[in-house]
């Protein structure tokens, strides 16, 4: 396995299912462990910047997710991985009934709520929207992260704000959307015919099979979030 470019991570990343979205593979499987040494990061040259392909695949493509997915940090999962990890960490359960549950906290009902009421939506009007405040930054980025690691909400491309006249300016902000906005219903239907022990085993499978050396306790936290 040797990615000498966008096209070859992707053609990887699909047959591998996941990967960690940094250098860092927490011992479990990154891509970057394969990059070829005309890879550089923030390069800038979208063919051979890593940090450019995490929004690429975004806006090129319909069958990857990137977003926070592993140890509260990013990751690539294909689309015909996704159901196996939807059903690990959701376990059926609507948002509705994770919350009632007490699997989401009140912050990331709020947070949830605001993405849920539009297609898509910015990092910094979401946290407008629900009314978290300078002082409540570390809560509101725990709801966002949490909402991505529990696959509730995913990334969906960036924006750059706009000014009262239209104009746009500042850095680009993530924009984010609910999983079922992001995916097709095909998606779902599979990961509602797959139990969370039958998931759990498929994914482990697959990342012993992509490294035989993987740490057991960090597969399964990179299974279960």
């Amino acid at each position: 396995m040797l990615i000498t470019n966008f096209d070859s991570f992707v053609e990887n990343l699909l047959t591998c299912g996941f990967s960690m979205g940094g250098e860092n593979d927490e011992g479990v499987f990154a891509l970057s462990n394969y990059f070829d040494e005309n890879i550089k990061w923030h390069s800038g040259v979208v063919a051979y910047d890593p940090w450019e392909w995490r929004i690429k695949v975004l806006e090129d493509r319909d069958d990857i997710a990137y977003a926070k997915l592993f140890f509260k940090k990013s990751g690539f999962i294909s689309r015909d991985w996704y159901p196996y990890f939807l059903c690990a960490r959701r376990k059926g359960k609507t948002f509705e009934e994770a919350f009632l549950d007490g699997y989401i906290t009140a912050a990331e009902k709020r947070v949830y709520d605001v993405i849920n009421a539009y297609d898509a939506i910015p990092f910094h009007e979401i946290k407008r929207l629900a009314g978290f405040s300078k002082e409540n930054k570390s809560e509101f980025e725990k709801a966002i992260t949490g909402l991505q690691m529990k696959m509730f909400i995913t990334m969906c491309g960036r924006k750059r704000k706009t000014s009262q006249f239209g104009a746009e300016f500042g850095w680009s902000s993530t924009v984010f959307c609910t999983v079922e906005r992001y995916f097709s219903a095909e998606v779902f239907e599979k990961a509602d015919r797959i139990s969370p022990v039958e998931a759990a085993e498929k994914i482990k499978a697959q990342i012993l099979s992509l490294n035989p050396q993987a740490n057991l306790k960090k597969v399964t936290k990179f299974i279960n979030g």
